[in-house]
């Protein structure tokens, strides 16, 4: 009896191979991402997910290498709402459920309509509003919005380096105010444009950076304007030999909406690599 004890303890206690370890490890991480993925798929799905920033479309808001947190069920949901576009190759029905409209002022996450991309950008026209640029001042249904000016900032451009210098307004439509700014003695691409009249279910966007930003400004992704000179349909193919990548957006589909950006959770952003005076704004933990 004593012998066969020893032998069976023996046998347990001898060292697993290499091999052994091997398929052990692989075992446990198998059990552990079929724990893991079906949670954060639910989770990014539905609740919130975590969005990088690669442009500087809308500084001084955001800021390149700022970590944003984006709430999903903000707006409802629409096939828009997968993670990793998958709604582009999932057949389900357009439309929303759960929805809820979107305000003005919002940063909104959407899919480009022309193509794949997912875009932040600033909602300013609502359906049936009329938006127009005027020597770079907002108009919104045949008023100028507010535009006061705070400060100038100095900083380094992400993509180039170059310095320049932007002067700092406050935005606003009398309900809701944010932050905009515009290079100064460099004049902008579109700050004169058409009149835009938003069609149902749809709405235009602006980046807060207005001179550095392709948004709903820009006509190549817009529809032909009417008679009148007034854009006001949507669904068009790019304009003026552009590409679907090249296009602007447009005006965008409630159903291309996916989220509302809420926080900067964190950023890789630097003051200092930005040679940036004043700072602009913290970047940890800090509300849109």
């Amino acid at each position: 009896m004593t012998s066969e004890t020893e032998t069976a303890f023996a046998e347990d206690a001898a060292p697993a191979t290499l091999k052994e370890k091997a398929i052990k490890e692989a075992r446990e991480w198998g059990v552990t991402l079929s724990i893991f993925i079906p949670l954060f798929l639910i989770f990014s799905g539905l609740l919130f997910e975590l969005r990088v920033i690669p442009s500087e479309s809308m500084v001084p808001n955001l800021q390149v290498g700022d970590r944003v947190t984006v709430n999903k069920f903000a707006y409802g949901y629409s096939r828009n709402s997968l993670p990793f576009s998958l709604g582009r190759y999932v057949p389900l029905p357009d439309g929303r459920i759960f929805a809820s409209q979107p305000k003005r002022g919002d940063v909104v996450v959407f899919e480009h309509p022309h193509t794949s991309r997912v875009m932040i950008k600033r909602l300013i026209g609502l359906p049936g509003d009329e938006v127009q640029m005027r020597a770079g001042k907002v108009w919104l249904n045949g008023a100028p919005t507010q535009h006061d000016f705070v400060r100038r900032i100095n900083y380094n451009r992400h993509s180039d380096k170059v310095s320049v210098t932007a002067r700092e307004y406050d935005d606003g439509d009398g309900e809701t105010t944010w932050i905009s700014h515009d290079w100064e003695n460099r004049g902008g691409r579109y700050d004169d444009t058409p009149v835009f009249r938003v069609p149902e279910g749809h709405f235009l966007f602006l980046g807060d950076n207005r001179d550095n930003s392709t948004d709903g400004r820009a006509l190549s992704g817009h529809c032909p304007a009417d008679a009148d000179g007034v854009i006001s349909r949507a669904g068009c193919p790019p304009q003026r030999g552009a590409t679907a990548k090249s296009a602007s957006v447009g005006f965008v589909p409630f159903t291309n909406l996916i989220g509302r950006a809420d926080t900067v959770l964190f950023s890789t952003y630097s003051c200092r690599r930005a040679n940036a005076d004043p700072c602009m704004k913290k970047r940890v933990w800090r509300g849109l």
